[in-house]
């Protein structure tokens, strides 16, 4: 890698990681091809990006970021998982750790905030911003719908009151 490769990564990771609504630090102890193509296919499908950088740029990219903190965080074979939402890629990182011991969970980084490893699993365990839209428009949905049912019903009991009525009168 020349110079010039060096500081196209290093800017491309700059950017990257200036975007990023979360940043997951991952030390990679011996993945297969096989194996980080399925973690990157992973990644890639929920919106994240995982990426293999020499901790040196790494560290130099970190600057002028607000993940200058997690530069500790990168010693040894390490990876870095990114991503907008601010769960997808701890959720990613977390649950292929757990069925592969090869990869384990160094810590990470939201905003200013540096994260261990519990802080990275605790956030993987929150919903995604998608499941908080959803259940955001579940919410919001109910109520009108139990407002119609409670306008309808006393019409529907009227109805069924004259119904009544009228058939008492028939027989």
């Amino acid at each position: 890698m020349d110079r010039a490769e060096k500081a196209e990564a290093v800017s491309s990771l700059n950017a990257t990681l200036s975007n990023a609504a979360a940043v997951v630090i991952v030390r990679n102890l011996g993945l297969t091809v096989a194996q980080s193509t399925v973690l990157r296919e992973q990644m890639r499908n929920a919106g994240a990006s995982f990426k293999v950088t020499k901790n040196r740029l790494a560290k130099i990219a970190l600057d002028g970021t607000s993940y200058t903190g997690i530069s500790d965080l990168l010693t040894g074979p390490t990876a870095i998982a990114t991503s907008t939402d601010p769960v997808a890629a701890a959720k990613i990182a977390v649950e292929f750790a757990k069925t592969n011991d090869k990869l384990e969970i160094v810590g990470g980084g939201m905003g200013d905030v540096v994260l261990d490893v519990d802080g990275v699993k605790a956030l993987a365990s929150l919903p995604s911003l998608d499941e908080l839209r959803g259940k955001l428009v579940g919410l919001l949905q109910a109520p009108a719908t139990k407002v119609a049912q409670i306008t309808a019903a006393p019409a529907g009991q009227l109805a069924r009151v004259f119904g009544a009525y009228g058939a008492k009168e028939a027989a």
